[in-house]
């Protein structure tokens, strides 16, 4: 069975860093390629970023691009999410998924296996 784990979720001032981490089970986790979404109340899921499985390429929406960092240990079966220059935007729920498609990685569909969530709050 195949299970995504995320941690590191909490509350942190405007400016401040947070580390997200997702840990997978019941899958061949270099097979996948990784991504990190997120859901605020009351708005879709969005793409956050995404990896490929060698860990070589990364991907980042816009809103993100230049503040998260992607990157996986495939030796740990771990996603992580380096968020710095937290801004209350960036509050949601943040979720990792799993996918064997390389394309359309930016949308939720794509994804066959997701974790249940880590809430992150940007507030002073």
């Amino acid at each position: 069975q195949v299970q995504l784990v995320e941690s590191g979720g909490g509350l942190v001032q405007p400016g401040g860093s947070l580390r997200l981490s997702c840990a997978a089970s019941g899958v061949s986790f270099s097979s996948y390629d990784m991504g990190w979404f997120r859901q605020a109340p009351g708005k879709e899921r969005e793409f956050v970023a995404r990896i490929r499985r060698t860990g070589i390429n990364t991907y980042y929406a816009d809103s993100t691009a230049g503040r998260f960092t992607i990157s996986r240990d495939n030796a740990k079966n771990t996603v992580y999410l380096q968020m710095n220059s937290l801004k209350p935007e960036d509050t949601a729920v943040y979720f990792c998924a799993a996918t064997t498609r390389v394309i359309g990685f930016t949308a939720p569909t794509t994804y066959a296996y997701w974790g249940q969530g880590t809430q992150v709050t940007v507030s002073s």
